[in-house]
């Protein structure tokens, strides 16, 4: 499911114009991305929660000559499964 097919998803099952269910899904993913760039951790029960986590710089080797590389340290986001969507996604 790509960005608009959402949009069109969440317009049917809210009953909101695609417009409007675009403006909430726009609020959603700045209000996520800038919580989670302040290191909050943005929790939503059942289905899951978004943190940040630091990725330590390390050496790694490049695949095809086999030559030691620098991979430098870096923010990832992580996202940890709720109970309801994980057993909603195994039945």
């Amino acid at each position: 499911m790509n960005k608009a097919q959402l949009i069109d998803a969440i317009a049917a099952e809210a009953e909101l114009s695609k417009a409007d269910a675009r403006k909430a899904l726009d609020a959603f993913i700045k209000t996520t991305t800038d919580s989670l760039k302040t290191g909050d951790r943005v929790a939503l029960v059942g289905f899951g929660s978004f943190s940040v986590s630091k990725r330590e710089a390390r050496t790694g080797r490049n695949p095809q000559s086999g030559k030691e590389i620098s991979i430098p340290a870096k923010n990832v986001v992580k996202f940890k499964p709720g109970s309801d969507l994980t057993d909603s996604v195994q039945a």
